[in-house]
């Protein structure tokens, strides 16, 4: 049996269905669902069974559900506009250490999903350069907390614990998210419903539409997910990113030339953001390559192809 916790959520949802086309039905999912809107992710999925977040904490402890395969931990806190640390820190730090020490007593590997936004404005992206690790806002510090304690105890640890830095994730299964979804699926919606892609002008130091993000696909995300499930020997913190950065301007031509239609518009950028805004992110993927995970990532052009056939919307 395998848990995934934010088994409804987008990265969640999209490994579990990676399990499935492994012929993985024994999936335990995790999430808390006082969002409905998001079992449509789950609606084609074969599941064991479904738990509250809070109620597999209980059943862990209690040992009323049986000692899992492994626990991919994908749930979270992820709106980075959320200032409330306390609800911020319970969620994303506390309950991650709750299923960390079950994991450790228990010997169960645990894959947990960290995040770029460590990194905060930083220009280097390295998952062994401190020094980098400086968030911009409360989201961004409850995933280095948990990074940080991982490191602290990971002598503690004998079987494996792997956090992963996602950098710009994009694919089908997001659209719950709302303002927090990626770029391509906003520029998407915008072409298709009012025929342009709207990007902030310059900022950063870049010109309009060329601030830069390592944009990264789903299905290459859950495929590094079950590299690591069959490679138990792996331990670590890993960035998962393409390994290069391409600009928003690249995202919002590769949704118009998939579609066949829209035109760009730059709009001012947003002062509310300029303290707590990543005009560029690229991920070192060199730790992750090291380890032994060879497949390649989609770039951006082939992402956003990707993504378009999963949403019928190719031409």
């Amino acid at each position: 049996m395998i848990v995934v916790t934010g088994g409804a959520g987008f990265i969640g949802s999209n490994l579990v269905r990676a399990l499935n086309a492994r012929g993985r039905g024994d999936v335990v999912v995790v999430d808390d669902l006082r969002d409905g809107h998001k079992f449509v992710n789950l609606a084609a999925s074969e599941i064991a069974d479904y738990f509250d977040r809070d109620e597999l904490l209980e059943r862990l402890q209690t040992g009323s559900i049986e000692r899992p395969e492994a626990i991919f931990h994908q749930g979270a806190c992820a709106v980075t506009t959320e200032w409330d640390g306390r609800y911020m820190l319970e969620n994303n730090y506390r309950y991650s250490v709750r299923l960390y020490e079950y994991c450790v007593a228990n010997s169960v590997p645990l894959i947990y999903a960290s995040s770029a936004a460590v990194y905060g404005a930083s220009k280097t992206f390295r998952e062994d350069d401190r020094a980098a690790e400086r968030p911009l806002n409360v989201y961004g510090y409850s995933k280095l907390l948990f990074d940080q304690y991982v490191r602290r105890h990971e002598t503690r640890a004998h079987s494996q614990v792997v956090g992963l830095r996602y950098f710009n994730v994009y694919g089908p299964g997001e659209a719950h998210k709302g303002s927090m979804a990626s770029v391509a699926f906003h520029l998407r919606r915008q072409v298709v419903e009012q025929g342009e892609a709207r990007l902030f002008e310059g900022s950063g130091g870049y010109a309009a539409g060329e601030q830069r993000r390592d944009f990264v696909y789903v299905g290459d995300v859950a495929n590094v997910n079950l590299w690591l499930l069959d490679h138990p020997r792996v331990s670590g913190i890993f960035n998962v990113g393409t390994g290069a950065s391409a600009s928003f301007n690249d995202v919002a031509r590769a949704i118009i030339a998939g579609l066949g239609k829209g035109t760009v518009r730059y709009i001012p950028f947003p002062p509310e953001l300029a303290a707590s805004y990543q005009s560029f992110t690229q991920a070192d993927i060199s730790a992750l390559r090291a380890a032994g995970y060879g497949a390649p990532f989609k770039d951006v052009r082939a992402g956003i192809a990707s993504y378009l056939d999963a949403l019928g919307a190719s031409p």
